[in-house]
């Protein structure tokens, strides 16, 4: 028997996965989940990192009692994000949500210094007002110059556990920092934000091992003996790692709080079309380039239902979306008004009445409009994707949360004319692990890994309904103006 341990941390979520591998047979199991989430703290919004670094540790300390006295562990949580390290090598401050609104208008003060064509030649990220080149831009000068080390989220948990620092180039890369030619630190955008390059740890790659957890640590806490593996620490990079790829030209979407679509590359495409498109080059593991499109997700649902203060499950409020008719308003879900409104349903309510669509009222109609509209930007996005490429997609793979939504997954294969399989939901954790598993040995490489995988999973099709859903895309991007 062996163990492997995977720390998931998501914007709303974070939890410990137990994976078992006995005889090559996978046994997966939560151990301990956990709220996250950021508040107003200071003047910004912020995470409480140590609360969550708490929670690692509890979830740790369960795998000992479960019976594990020696595991890997891989960690991956959301991108951009990151921690400022002082000299004694504590922590500076609470690290700023990508949420928070520092960042609204820095993209163009940025651009009157070095325009967006280059800065897209330069690394081929996508331009997101809460990239991490935006956010230490309009960091705290006084800060940063008490800062020894700048680590990314997943790198600081680590740094919490071995007392070593790196930075995982699958999460550093979302920074729009990265040379894709030098494969380092550019160097002039180093110089925009006033940061030597000595500031940031060294880069590693998924399946570097990093260190053992700390014997105090382990003594204080009671934890089994834990090997820390660098896993793709960017949640979707795991995601990617963790599809279940069946041949033919594929693509992926990775489905929770954000959406990501896209393929994966053996090399980046950052021509001009790429950049008009906003497409990003996200590094991933194995030498692989990410070629995807960041866009919204499961948060409008997860908001939808803290505005109702939790009334109802997601498995009822989709049951209550069954009921509604799709397709009935057409809504950008990507406006930035709805990046962190005060209210998601009267925004979602505005917006169509601003616009003079149909105004969803009931839970059931808003959820339809979140499903409906996020299934037509899947479909725009996706088209995208074999134009940039020149390659027809066949198959459309889901992972993630989002995974679980069949209806929004219907709706996808309508409106998207391709084959859906939806699953692994486990999908970061798995790729995590498939990560951890390769370094320790038990693969040759990714492509033989994914084979195992397809193994020990079940996964849902959803071919395309004979229908006319396909002409709502056409109308949904006149409406939206793409």
């Amino acid at each position: 028997m062996k163990y492997y341990a995977m720390i998931d941390i998501g914007a709303s979520s974070g939890r410990i996965m137990l994976a078992e591998i006995d005889n090559k047979q996978l046994a997966l199991q939560e151990v301990h989940r956990f709220k996250n989430g950021f508040s107003r703290i200071d003047g910004s919004d912020r995470w409480d990192i140590e609360t969550i670094f708490e929670e690692i540790l509890t979830g740790l300390s369960k795998l000992k009692a479960l019976g594990v006295t020696e595991c890997h562990l891989g960690i991956d949580t959301w991108a951009v994000d990151y921690c400022l390290i002082g000299t004694d090598g504590q922590l500076l401050q609470l690290p700023i949500s990508y949420r928070d609104e520092r960042t609204k208008d820095t993209m163009e003060k940025v651009a009157q210094v070095i325009d967006k064509e280059t800065i897209y030649a330069k690394t081929g990220i996508q331009f997101l007002n809460f990239n991490t080149l935006y956010q230490l831009y309009e960091e705290d000068k006084d800060l940063l110059a008490k800062t020894d080390k700048i680590l990314m989220i997943p790198d600081y948990l680590a740094y919490r556990l071995t007392g070593e620092m790196v930075g995982e180039v699958t999460n550093v890369s979302s920074s729009q920092m990265l040379n894709l030619e030098t494969g380092e630190f550019d160097n002039d955008l180093l110089e925009l934000v006033g940061i030597p390059r000595a500031k940031f740890p060294e880069l590693v790659v998924p399946g570097t091992k990093i260190g053992d957890v700390k014997a105090d640590l382990t003594e204080s806490y009671d934890l089994p003996k834990i090997e820390v593996i660098a896993a793709a620490t960017h949640d979707t990079a795991s995601a990617i790692v963790g599809v279940p790829a069946m041949g033919g030209k594929w693509a992926y979407l990775s489905s929770g709080t954000w959406s990501l679509i896209g393929v994966e590359n053996d090399a980046p495409i950052n021509d001009r079309p790429a950049y008009e498109a906003n497409f990003t080059n996200e590094w991933g593991a194995y030498g692989t380039y990410r070629f995807l499109k960041n866009i919204t997700g499961m948060w409008f649902v997860q908001e939808i239902a803290r505005n109702l203060e939790y009334r109802h499950s997601y498995g009822e409020m989709a049951q209550m979306a069954y009921a509604v008719e799709p397709f009935l308003q057409y809504v950008d879900l990507n406006d930035p008004r709805f990046l962190n409104p005060a209210n998601m349903i009267a925004e979602i309510q505005a917006y169509c009445r601003e616009r003079g669509e149909i105004v969803p009222e009931t839970t059931g109609e808003l959820v339809m409009c979140v499903y409906s509209n996020l299934a037509l930007a899947y479909a725009h996005e996706l088209k995208k994707v074999e134009a940039l490429t020149k390659e027809t997609i066949d198959v459309l793979h889901i992972v993630g949360g989002g995974a679980n939504v069949k209806l929004l997954n219907q709706l996808t294969a309508d409106v998207t004319g391709k084959l859906v399989v939806a699953g692994p939901t486990e999908g970061t954790a798995i790729g995590n692990l498939l990560v951890q598993m390769i370094a320790a040995g038990e693969f040759a490489d990714l492509a033989e890994a994914r084979t195992w995988l397809r193994s020990q999973i079940h996964v849902e099709e959803y071919p395309q309904n004979p229908i006319a859903d396909r002409e709502h895309l056409k109308k949904y991007e006149e409406k939206i103006g793409v």
